[in-house]
């Protein structure tokens, strides 16, 4: 009786765990459901938005490349260079302007008061090239920011005789044919204003693997450069290289429209794309090189700050961008390797895995896509572009946190809040 006794003790005790295990089991399998569910229904939209954005991709106009000096081009564009202790690099952007031919009529560079030296080196260089003519800036007007103002004032003080308008940053490399591409392609293609993607130089290791990963947040939302089909909303834009024509300009004001945007460039383009002009914003990495930040840490910061485009956007559209980037981006990876892990295997649960999967895929091939926009050649542990998508949830949140506040600073010059 006794051992009877225990025996049925034993099954019942052993019964109950069993069950209470199942009802456990049951209830994480339940749950992993549910976020493999929400999961879906945040992601699939943006995955099929991203698809059809993509799929235009080998549609769109082909890379320009170096032309031929244009005769009858002649002094047809005006460049402004705007600087701020720009001398230890603004030596090759004045070197590729240098190597511009017939179409370049003047290179003035509009600096605002720096101390290192900038405007002795472009006094020198204007002792080779009289093509080049550095003036000081105004005194920064209240709503301005600097680049802005900067822009506006060389524009303000171009040669009337020029057709175009051609800005271009201090830390651009020009290459030879740049110009004579640029314009011969708004021609071509009637274009009214043009940027463009240029090729990134890489230098250090932090940078070669987070750079791509921030650049890859502007393919996504965008698409590839090259595309002429966007609404002036969702117009993109790169000031490194910015051609408009002059009078279009003036017609607008120069650039007063941004005058108190951080994203200048795009936030103009679109003002300009809404008044009926035709812009573009093609694939130049073959005619314009541009070595950014020095580093992680300063792209981090100073691209960073800039690349929500919240200047140029509404409220929904940059909260629209940022779930779409987390959704498509930021979530794919860590969510491939949690439903993997999870060990359940209902339907949505593997649904939720091949959609992460597909994404991740999809990032890793579009590694083969921008590998062009980059120069490699003299980085430290190149590899590290191949792992760039480690990267896309750092660069996510780079740029949340941008969406959430309002710069202070921005090279060397400090704001208040407006």
């Amino acid at each position: 009786m006794t051992v009877s006794y225990w025996i049925a003790v034993h099954w019942l005790v052993a019964d109950t765990f069993a069950a209470r295990t199942t009802s456990d089991v049951s209830g994480l399998t339940v749950g992993f459901s549910a976020a493999a569910t929400f999961a879906l229904l945040m992601q699939l939209p943006a995955a099929a938005l991203l698809l059809a954005r993509l799929l235009r991709g080998p549609f769109r106009r082909a890379p320009l490349v170096p032309a031929a000096p244009a005769p009858d081009l002649l002094g047809s564009v005006s460049a402004v260079v705007p600087t701020l202790n720009e001398a230890a690099r603004l030596q090759p952007c004045l070197e590729g302007l240098s190597r511009q031919s017939y179409e370049l009529r003047e290179v003035l560079v509009v600096d605002s008061r720096s101390e290192d030296g900038t405007p002795e080196l472009v006094e020198r260089a204007a002792t080779r090239d009289p093509r080049f003519r550095v003036m000081t800036d105004d005194p920064l007007p209240q709503g301005w920011v600097g680049r802005p103002w900067a822009l506006h004032s060389g524009f303000s003080a171009m040669a009337a005789q020029s057709e175009w308008f051609l800005g271009l940053d201090a830390d651009t490399q020009p290459q030879p044919g740049l110009v004579a591409s640029l314009v011969r392609a708004a021609i071509a293609d009637n274009l009214d204003a043009v940027s463009l993607s240029p090729q990134f130089i890489l230098k250090y290791p932090g940078e070669v693997w987070l750079q791509p990963a921030l650049l890859m947040t502007l393919v996504y939302r965008f698409g590839p450069a090259g595309e002429f089909n966007a609404t002036a909303e969702r117009i993109m834009a790169n000031g490194q290289c910015f051609l408009c024509r002059q009078s279009l300009l003036e017609g607008v004001g120069g650039f007063a429209s941004a005058r108190d945007s951080f994203c200048d460039d795009v936030t103009l383009v679109r003002h300009l794309a809404a008044s009926g002009a035709r812009v573009g914003f093609l694939d130049g990495a073959k005619v314009l090189k541009v070595r950014m930040y020095e580093g992680a840490t300063e792209t981090w910061r100073e691209w960073g700050r800039s690349l929500d485009l919240k200047d140029a956007s509404s409220p929904a559209q940059t909260y629209g961008d940022l779930w779409f980037l987390a959704a498509v981006q930021g979530l794919p990876l860590p969510l491939m390797l949690f439903f993997y892990g999870c060990g359940a295997n209902t339907p949505m649960v593997l649904g939720a895995l091949g959609t992460n999967v597909a994404l991740v895929a999809i990032r890793v091939a579009l590694l083969w896509a921008i590998a062009p926009s980059y120069d490699l050649s003299k980085a430290e542990q190149r590899w590290l572009f191949w792992l760039s998508p480690l990267a896309d949830s750092l660069a996510v949140l780079r740029i949340g946190l941008s969406a959430l506040q309002r710069p202070t600073q921005w090279r060397g010059r400090i704001y208040s809040h407006r």
